[in-house]
């Protein structure tokens, strides 16, 4: 039976191209064997359903252990009544262990005792019956949240003195997060901020992406499995643009391979994976959905925002900074600092910022084309001054961004512009106090900086054109624009400033600069 790549629910060895799963926390079965209870978080698809699941059946195989994933996931329809939580939560297991474990591993009734004991009072029943030590993983535990949560945790803590014979040998907890990062309040804002109630956990590990290596091996599934290659620029091409995360890597395959390149005798090229990337983020799938979503929360966007605008981040709580890094919005770059977690991502997030902005754009005629339509770029530079002096001041109070909504009016702005078959490239970085735009319109290329002229800062030219010198050298371009927004509490009426200027840099490139 033919294979595929997989990007719903857990992978299957007979279905699905999918590599050994604990090769990524090569640390868990020393875990077990220790009688440890530990904490496994990493963001939504990355694999970690199909490792516990995996893990799991592997143990019991051994003969060994009787372990089972289950889920917490039922019981968050009663996160405020633990007695309702418990009940929900305990029924789920039971259907659960009935599918994955042998009869004569199989739990005894469960115990509805008092309300509140009744899953420590079960796991104790069950372990005392068990002819083996049991490993439970529970996955979607924060899910739970406020009483019905700590209700679980506390009862797992209180159960783990008395394990093996009488409890669980060792209890996994799989999540998005951490357990001090657990909801506990009504509404889900104050977090536990400590391991307490679970202070009986080993450790917390995270679940890696896939390596550049990882991601060949993959995609040579696919190639033994029907014959059609890879290119090696394709590979590190995906690599590349994922960073390594699961969902994403098997999704670009998976667009390539069954609607893009169905012809098994054409090999897949560099190309094609760099339109199988645009598809992704036009239609925004429901892995890139659910991130995008996060961005309206408050200290998420708290970090996002200066990052967009190339800010420093300021006072930030560093479990906010960690919590971006647990959704898998951020990673910590090697060289120093939070960067976007992967390119893909970085695309994702000014678009999704930019949407409720380019949906309040009026219409706009594309003055910017020839006859032949190639892109004109001083006919785009006078439609955009147009536009400009019309809608920028009151398009600027659409996004709730307030830093960058000058970037996000004229991301939306572009965005019509390429519409019609080009693309456009973002880049920002904290600190750099710039973001830099690649516009890509069939044979023509254009570099654009943007810069803001802040309150109690200096006119930001000078650096401007220096940066933009050196990222127009880099795209291997002689000319391009520099946009400086002036966005001072002084700052003169906009049909005062709205001016450009045409400099060329000491390396020779013809910049137009821009005044907003």
């Amino acid at each position: 039976m033919a294979r595929w790549f997989n990007i719903a629910g857990p992978c299957k060895a007979d279905k699905h191209y999918m590599l050994p799963a604990t090769a990524r926390l090569p640390d868990l079965e020393q875990l077990i064997e220790q009688e440890s209870y530990f904490v496994v978080h990493a963001p939504r698809q990355t694999g970690k359903t199909t490792l516990m699941l995996a893990l799991a059946k592997q143990l019991t195989e051994s003969g060994r252990y009787a372990a089972v994933m289950v889920s917490a996931e039922v019981g968050s329809a009663f996160n405020d009544d633990p007695s309702a939580a418990e009940l929900a939560i305990l029924g789920a297991w039971r259907n659960l262990i009935s599918v994955r474990l042998p009869k004569d591993l199989q739990p005894p009734t469960w115990v509805y005792e008092e309300p509140g004991q009744r899953i420590q009072a079960s796991l104790q029943a069950w372990a005392q019956a068990s002819p083996r030590p049991i490993v439970l993983f529970i996955d979607e535990i924060d899910s739970l949240e406020n009483q019905a949560l700590i209700s679980v945790l506390r009862q797992l803590r209180d159960g783990y003195p008395t394990r093996p014979e009488n409890f669980p040998l060792s209890v996994g907890l799989i999540g998005l997060r951490d357990v001090r990062d657990y909801k506990v309040a009504s509404g889900g804002s104050d977090r536990l901020n400590t391991a307490s109630p679970f202070n009986i956990k080993v450790s917390s590990l995270t679940l890696r992406n896939f390596n550049a290596v990882e991601v060949t091996e993959l995609y040579q599934q696919h190639t033994e499995d029907t014959g059609q290659v890879f290119t090696q620029q394709a590979t590190a091409t995906a690599f590349d643009l994922t960073q390594g995360q699961p969902w994403l890597v098997n999704a670009l395959a998976k667009e390539v391979v069954e609607k893009m390149v169905k012809d098994r005798n054409i090999a897949i090229t560099h190309e094609h994976i760099l339109k199988a990337k645009e598809i992704l983020i036009a239609r925004r799938d429901t892995h890139l959905d659910s991130l995008a979503e996060k961005l309206r929360e408050k200290r998420v966007k708290d970090i996002i925002e200066p990052m967009l605008a190339g800010l420093a981040l300021g006072d930030t709580p560093a479990d906010d900074r960690q919590y971006l890094i647990d959704l898998g919005l951020l990673r910590r770059d090697p060289a120093g600092g939070l960067v976007i977690a992967n390119p893909i991502y970085r695309e994702v997030i000014p678009r999704v910022l930019v949407q409720g902005t380019q949906d309040s754009l009026p219409h706009i005629s594309p003055s910017w084309l020839t006859q032949t339509g190639e892109l004109n770029t001083d006919d785009l530079l006078q439609a955009f001054i147009r536009f400009w002096r019309q809608h920028g001041e009151p398009l600027l109070k659409t996004t709730g961004y307030h830093e960058v909504a000058p970037h996000i009016v004229l991301m939306a702005f572009l965005h019509r512009v390429v519409n019609g078959g080009g693309t456009l490239e973002r880049e920002y970085a904290i600190g750099s106090d710039r973001m830099d735009l690649c516009l890509r319109y069939r044979n023509v290329t254009l570099g654009i900086e943007l810069k803001v002229w802040r309150d109690k800062k200096g006119d930001p030219q000078s650096e401007g054109l220096e940066q933009l010198d050196s990222y127009l050298a880099r795209l291997g371009l002689d000319f391009g624009w520099l946009f400086i927004f002036d966005r001072r509490k002084n700052a003169p009426p906009i049909e005062d400033r709205l001016s450009t200027q045409i400099i060329t840099t000491k390396n020779q490139r013809s910049i137009t600069v821009i005044r907003a």
